[in-house]
């Protein structure tokens, strides 16, 4: 296991990664480099600033792809600053959002957005959402997107529903970065992150007791272990 201590980097060749944070209730936000080509994961509340200081204002302008897992807040808290920002420095290449089916958090994001500057807007939003779990390409990556598992309570405290979500595996030069987003243990998860390069695997729960929102530290383990090399993140301070 790779330490867990923000941000977490790791690089191989041309491939890198670097996880500024993860943290629950809070933000996550990852970069990934492939070559001369930058991707963002969950940009959740301080990506604009984070990606500021690592790249500068031209790289992230330059930006072909954001993926989003799922619509909680600590994971796209980010959206709408970093689609303002790009508006403010008039990028003119199109932006493409891949998301869960039924992610209703990224569709309000972009009606509202779209309603607010559709007139003044420089570069195009494509909305990518993902409802077949089959490998894509963007650039010289290949994405393979894979389901999880992951519940919220409702307004009750007791009651749960599944909430649309996705990990994603990327593929470059022959390494393989497979990173679960916020899931329970699942056979998907244990089957992409086997073998991979890197595994980015979320530790949610605090007790060592299952459920179907987070996963244990042991059961985050036994998935990375899997792998080549792995992080824990996600886990409760």
């Amino acid at each position: 296991m790779l330490a867990q201590r923000y941000p977490l980097v790791w690089q191989k060749n041309n491939f890198y990664i670097k996880i500024f944070c993860s943290i629950p209730n809070i933000a996550t936000g990852i970069l990934i480099k492939a070559g001369s080509n930058l991707f963002v994961v969950d940009p959740g509340d301080g990506i604009l600033r984070d990606l500021n200081k690592e790249v500068g204002t031209d790289k992230i302008l330059s930006i072909p792809d954001l993926f989003i897992t799922h619509g909680h807040h600590d994971h796209v808290g980010g959206v709408w600053a970093l689609l303002t920002y790009m508006r403010v420095m008039n990028r003119k290449a199109p932006l493409s959002i891949h998301y869960p089916k039924g992610c209703v958090e990224i569709e309000s994001i972009h009606n509202a957005f779209n309603k607010v500057y559709s007139k003044t807007l420089p570069y195009k939003i494509l909305l990518k959402k993902i409802s077949k779990h089959v490998n894509f390409k963007s650039k010289d990556v290949t994405i393979r997107p894979f389901p999880v598992i992951h519940k919220e309570y409702l307004h009750d405290g007791v009651t749960t529903r599944q909430v649309p979500s996705l990990g994603y595996k990327f593929t470059y030069g022959g390494l393989k970065i497979c990173y679960g987003g916020d899931t329970a243990y699942c056979e998907t998860l244990v089957q992409q992150a086997k073998g991979s390069d890197l595994a980015i695997i979320e530790a949610g729960h605090d007790e060592d007791t299952p459920d179907e929102m987070h996963m244990t530290l042991n059961e985050a383990k036994s998935i990375g272990e899997s792998a080549k090399e792995y992080f824990l993140v996600h886990v409760p301070e």
